[in-house]
């Protein structure tokens, strides 16, 4: 029995993901598993080494067009430079560090100073989905980023709560 080209074409189209996992308006066609071992492609291990993920989705139009509450391109190079200089006057000075992102453990314990609140809030977070200590280490660095960039002294529970979500891929149930 000879088989056509078409019958792999639509074998392999079949092990493909449809892409629509997650999307606001278009219906996920793949089942549970397939997705699951799409997602199951980056290993937890790798996955956290990541600063930030975040699940995107497609955005309108109309959003995309609306010049209403944007913030300026100017404004935000404004703040990261900010930053940017904060990082460099407290931690990089002449250590070989360049951002945040680069602390090392010591360096963390003195900038990533975290109130009874934020200590709370990260514990909760931890517990909830069973992050690693590289995960909390990554969520400390973002924060205190975050701060930076806010022109915040102190890391708050606003920022730890902003560096949290954007850990996405860590939740539990992330596949649906």
């Amino acid at each position: 029995m000879r088989l056509s080209g078409k019958f792999y074409a639509d074998r392999f189209h079949e092990s493909l993901p449809c892409g629509f996992h997650n999307h606001p308006e278009k219906e996920c066609l793949c089942s549970a598993g397939m997705v699951q071992k799409y997602l199951n492609r980056i290993s937890g291990p790798l996955l956290d080494r990541i600063d930030i993920h975040i699940e995107v989705t497609p955005v309108k139009y109309d959003k995309l067009s609306d010049a209403g509450n944007i913030e300026r391109s100017v404004a935000v190079r404004e703040r990261v430079v900010r930053a940017r200089a904060i990082q460099n006057e407290t931690v990089c000075i002449g250590k070989g560090i360049y951002s945040n992102s680069q602390m090392t453990s010591s360096m963390q314990r003195k900038y990533c100073h975290l109130d009874e609140a934020g200590g709370k809030l990260l514990k909760t977070a931890m517990e909830m989905r069973g992050l690693s200590a590289r995960a909390f280490d990554r969520i400390l660095k973002v924060s205190r980023t975050i701060a930076d960039l806010d022109g915040a002294e102190n890391i708050t529970t606003e920022h730890i709560s902003e560096a949290i979500n954007y850990r996405n891929l860590d939740r539990d149930g992330w596949a649906g």
